[in-house]
């Protein structure tokens, strides 16, 4: 006899149990030393940032359209598999009580993503009203109430496969959240958090009736769950290796021209492998462009010249460390061993490449400390930056290499 009960159990079970595994690999290694200092050096300069700030600056209107983004992306854990649109389809009408508990830990989940976002905020909150952080909780319920209601109506969307649906749910339930929350921050009348929570409530009214007569679409919900795993065994597998990792391949022709001085010759077989396996296969291109973009971010906000040069190779290190995976991501291909070549050439084109993307790192996160007016710094960071590369692929990364 089918228990939807047990099920969710096992299911929430071995989700637990597999996110376990690899979190252990991932905050026993010691990037997370380099993450708490950056995450140090951050609330240092935040606080210092948040003293030199104004009674009018605009604190409800920055906290409503961040947070807003929070209390909108309301994805929903369902921990379905691929067999799951075949063997459990038939059994949809049954799964209503699945249904909630996957809600109630979804929230749970957002619940402490949205506390976290609170109180980054409240400082910032406090600065421009007296130091008054008594807000906190009722914040913070409003918050948790509009994300039950988002919660809700995000469930009701995925009875929907257009595209169009969901990108037109997402933007109207930020651009509420948003007016909700700068209502709430801003002292407002009830009378206008009321109206706008209102409009959310026939939001999810108008969603549930248009989709009463509507089917699951359970295509769409293993898609999401799969993609939740593979960001997440993304980032695991720069600690371990992940046997369950599924490679994705985007084409992204616009980079061709990056690939148009690399020889067709034989020496440059794992050159041509290796820098199409960064631009086009999972998250290794992404990865370098978020790290340098966040990394620029923070050595334009620090005005401390010695904390600038820091802060360059330490982002460098991050990138070189998440990069490393790229090193074994063919190694379950036989064809690649094949290969009629020397056999250091792979490892001279690993390092060339890896070199290559700190190089070019080095030069833009040291024009963001030029950005910042310090002409000198940035050469300074320049020749740090470039010192540091040659130093990590020649010599630090030479034992990961042989062990991996």
């Amino acid at each position: 006899m089918f228990d939807e009960k047990q099920l969710w159990k096992e299911r929430f079970g071995r989700t637990v149990k597999e996110l376990s595994r690899y979190l252990r690999y991932i905050f026993n290694g010691h990037i997370v030393i380099v993450m708490v200092f950056l995450l140090g050096t951050a609330a240092f300069y935040y606080q210092e940032w948040i003293k030199t700030l104004p009674s009018h600056f605009p604190a409800a209107e920055v906290m409503a359209l961040i947070l807003a983004l929070l209390v909108t992306y309301s994805p929903i854990y369902t921990f379905f598999s691929e067999a799951d649109k075949i063997f459990l389809l038939p059994l949809e009408d049954r799964l209503t009580g699945y249904f909630r508990r996957s809600m109630a830990v979804s929230f749970l989940v957002h619940a402490y993503i949205l506390v976290m976002g609170l109180g980054v905020f409240m400082p910032l909150y406090a600065r421009v009203n007296d130091g008054n952080f008594k807000a906190f909780l009722p914040f913070l319920l409003f918050l948790l109430a509009l994300k039950v209601i988002n919660l809700l109506i995000r469930w009701k969307i995925q009875y929907y496969i257009e595209t169009s649906v969901h990108i037109l749910d997402a933007g109207v339930r930020y651009a509420v959240n948003a007016v909700f929350l700068y209502f709430l921050f801003s002292g407002a009348s009830p009378l206008f958090m009321l109206a706008a929570g209102a409009l959310l409530i026939l939001l999810y009214w108008f969603f549930s009736m248009k989709s009463r007569d509507k089917g699951l679409k359970w295509e769409f919900l293993i898609d999401q769950e799969e993609r939740r795993f593979a960001s997440f065994y993304r980032l695991a597998n720069m600690f371990t290796d992940v046997p369950k990792l599924k490679d994705r391949v985007k084409r992204r022709k616009w980079l061709d021209w990056l690939l148009s001085g690399i020889p067709f010759k034989q020496d440059a077989t794992f050159k041509n492998l290796f820098v199409r396996t960064f631009l086009r296969s999972g998250d290794y291109f992404g990865l370098f462009i978020r790290l340098t973009l966040i990394g620029a971010g923070a050595i334009y906000l620090i005005s401390y010249g010695m904390g600038q040069i820091l802060l360059v190779p330490l982002f460098m290190y991050l990138t070189g460390f998440q990069l490393l995976p790229l090193w074994n991501h063919h190694q379950d291909k036989l064809w690649v061993n094949l290969y009629p070549v020397k056999g250091d050439l792979k490892e001279k084109s690993f390092k060339q490449l890896l070199t290559g993307i700190l190089y070019s790192q080095a030069l833009l996160l040291s024009l963001a400390v030029l950005a910042n007016g310090g002409w000198m710094a940035s050469l300074l960071s320049l020749a740090t930056g470039i010192i540091f590369a040659y130093v990590y692929t020649h010599l630090y990364i030479q034992k990961r290499l042989a062990g991996r």
